[in-house]
């Protein structure tokens, strides 16, 4: 799944950041056809919000928190708070979302496998 990445620095933090029906902002950091394998997205969620129950049919997910608060759930495990250092593992079709607890925005980076790509994604 890695033969088509070629050496390369992807400036993130450029991105154009957009808001979705999901009720958070996402910044697509690395969605590429030549790196099927994975997407990194930025994912910011304001105080207060919750996104919507939604799940990504056959992609894996993982939410590396990089600041503020929130609590999170997925299916099959209780609500968790989590904070920045906690990666939180969603298998492929399993019910999510999360709800930003604190009093700044909730930060994270969405790591797929394979790479995002939105007929995968399924509002609850």
């Amino acid at each position: 799944m890695t033969e088509g990445i070629r050496p390369a620095v992807l400036r993130g933090s450029s991105k154009r950041e957009c808001f979705t029906d999901e009720h958070c902002h996402i910044s697509e950091w690395s969605n590429s056809p030549a790196d099927p394998g994975l997407s990194i997205a930025r994912a910011r969620v304001e105080p207060g919000v919750t996104t919507r129950w939604h799940r990504l049919r056959g992609v894996a997910e993982r939410y590396c928190v990089l600041e503020g608060t929130g609590l999170v759930e997925v299916e099959g495990l209780p609500a968790t708070t989590v904070g920045p250092g906690d990666v939180v593992l969603i298998p492929p079709d399993t019910p999510q979302r999360i709800r930003n607890t604190g009093s700044n925005d909730l930060i994270f980076l969405a790591l797929c496998t394979p790479r995002f790509r939105p007929e995968a994604y399924q509002a609850l």
